[in-house]
């Protein structure tokens, strides 16, 4: 990514509350279009013709300097005129989004959506299904983990575009200073949490940070736990407080409770300050994470590494995704057969992809990129010359493929916040807290007219 991204990209954890009201007007409605006029998927489309014909499209990206890629598509297709726009980040295109959806006018073509919020706009059916566009053509270009992401069922409603999957960055110098093993177990890392904090109380292996739910979701992903399991219309099957979770909670509660590790909110000054003085010898992050630390505190360049997260298992090679954005085409789309070919070629055309990971520093999310040598060997002197790229891309192809994002995931985030982020922030009870996060999504979900079950 680049650095403006990088910086805001992790912080963009919903709108929160905002999502409450818009559901509730759907859920009464369910099965209708959300307010939605243009085009719905037929079983069937001739591309070549379509492709042929004059139209303008819209994107809605927060991606900066697109217009190279944008370039290659009018080349190829030179009856299609492709205006970008930026509508914001995150929660502020998506409530601009909203708002445009039940106006039914004034949606783009094509907008930019992170994973996790696909399934908030395909409950009110304002996303295309891109199978009959010739969406599963190129499934096969894609990393799994994130090709799983945009489908459900037999419909495939966005197009991968970066993802995050998640690892280890550390200190090498202090681990080295006190004589600890970069940890590859989550035994060896609590085991390392505590040796370290003893030696010097002033720093931490690692923090948790109470109000990024996108990063406790990428550690329980990892951990096996399946929170969220969509059927038809408004069934939804609801564990967030399932075994996994529950293992994952009280693990990092004995590391909260003996506070071995920090509880510090991240993205504020206090935690920028923790990653460029020292007072943090790992961070539990994602992709785009390098990049981003790289500029945040580039008084410790070359004292950084890379690695996997710890594992539950030694013999396991396991990960979590946190973060990454997709191309959806909106069903107000004039234009679908367009769209549909703009959301494919802008995220799987060679050029066009290669574009994205070195000029917007966008970790791919296609499979020739993440195994192309010339973008996995480059050394980076921050990280001492390691292959970062080559560790994360490594990592990508361990990320579970069977995770699945609940119809509102603002909510739900706001919900840690207030449930599990509180009680690390005042080192309470873990497993309580994950039980009344729990109990406050299915709260939350049952007065929206979903139907539960676990």
């Amino acid at each position: 990514m680049n650095s403006h991204n990088v910086r805001e990209y992790p912080r963009r954890r919903g709108s929160g509350r905002l999502v409450v009201v818009l559901l509730t007007a759907v859920l009464a409605i369910a099965g209708c279009a959300g307010g939605s006029t243009g085009s719905t998927s037929p079983t069937s489309v001739d591309m070549a013709a379509a492709l042929k014909q004059p139209a303008t499209l819209t994107l809605w990206s927060w991606v900066g300097g697109l217009e190279d890629e944008i370039a290659i598509f009018e080349k190829k297709y030179p009856n299609i005129e492709v205006k970008v726009v930026n509508a914001g980040q995150g929660p502020a295109e998506y409530q601009k989004l909203r708002t445009a959806l039940s106006a039914g006018e004034g949606a783009p073509d094509v907008v930019q959506i992170e994973y996790q919020q696909v399934p908030s706009f395909t409950i009110t059916n304002n996303l295309l299904d891109l199978m009959p566009y010739g969406a599963n053509d190129i499934k096969d270009k894609f990393v799994p983990s994130a090709w799983q992401q945009v489908t459900q069922g037999n419909k495939v409603f966005a197009i991968p575009q970066d993802t995050g999957p998640m690892g280890m960055l550390y200190r090498q110098d202090i681990l080295e200073k006190h004589g600890i093993a970069v940890p590859r177990t989550w035994d060896e890392f609590a085991d390392a949490a505590r040796k370290l904090h003893a030696a010097d109380p002033s720093t931490y292996l690692t923090n948790l940070p109470p109000n990024e739910g996108g990063a406790m979701t990428g550690l329980l992903w990892q951990a096996g736990s399946r929170p969220y399991r969509a059927a038809e219309g408004t069934e939804l099957t609801l564990n967030i407080d399932d075994a996994a979770a529950r293992k994952v909670a009280g693990y990092w509660n004995g590391l909260v409770q003996q506070q071995v590790v920090a509880a510090d909110a991240d993205f504020t000054d206090q935690w920028y300050q923790g990653l460029a003085n020292g007072k943090y010898a790992t961070w539990l992050t994602a992709a785009w994470g390098p990049l981003f630390l790289q500029g945040t505190a580039k008084g410790t360049a070359g004292k950084w590494r890379a690695a996997p997260l710890p594992q539950w298992s030694s013999d396991e090679k396991v990960s979590g995704n946190w973060g990454g954005s997709t191309s959806a085409v909106t069903t107000q789309s004039k234009h679908p057969e367009a769209a549909a070919a703009l959301a494919m070629f802008l995220n799987s055309d060679p050029e066009s992809t290669r574009m994205l990971a070195t000029k917007q520093f966008l970790f791919p999310a296609t499979k020739a990129l993440v195994t192309d040598e010339s973008f996995t060997s480059q050394g980076l002197p921050f990280y001492g010359g390691q292959q970062v790229n080559k560790v994360f891309a490594g990592i990508s192809e361990t990320v579970r493929t069977d995770f699945t994002w609940s119809p509102f995931q603002d909510y739900v985030y706001s919900a840690f916040t207030d449930t599990v982020g509180k009680a690390i922030t005042d080192r309470r009870d873990l497993p309580s807290a994950l039980r009344d996060w729990h109990q406050d999504v299915a709260s939350y979900a049952q007065k929206q007219g979903f139907h539960l079950t676990s």
